[in-house]
């Protein structure tokens, strides 16, 4: 998937995987792919300015951990975080209903 298309819903994205657990920027990728049946193959050079981005606005917070033998920064949602995830899960069903509305096929009528 083109990662234009994904523009105003990284952080969406982002919050989503880790919701459930904290996880390393290469282990996020993953995820994404992984979540998405390998739709979603993001760039790092997209995924970690969002995250640095995320830990700024109090989003998520970080700290480094050993894992697999190797120091990497692993990041946790914040309690912000989860009210934006919450908040862009709406606006999320607003936008797919709207554009769903005008996608679907209408029935033609006789004139």
């Amino acid at each position: 998937m083109n990662t234009d298309a994904l523009r105003g819903h990284m952080d969406a994205l982002l919050l989503s995987v880790l919701e459930h657990e904290p996880l390393h920027g290469y282990a996020i990728i993953e995820a994404l792919q992984q979540r998405s049946g390998g739709a979603l193959s993001v760039p790092t050079g997209t995924v970690y300015p969002a995250l640095r981005r995320l830990e700024r606005v109090g989003h998520l917070t970080s700290a480094w951990a050993t894992v697999g033998g190797r120091k990497r920064r692993t990041y946790r949602l914040t309690a912000s975080g989860r009210a934006a995830l919450a908040g862009e899960r709406s606006a999320w069903q607003e936008f797919t209903s709207a554009i769903g509305a005008v996608l679907s096929p209408r029935p033609q009528h006789d004139a």
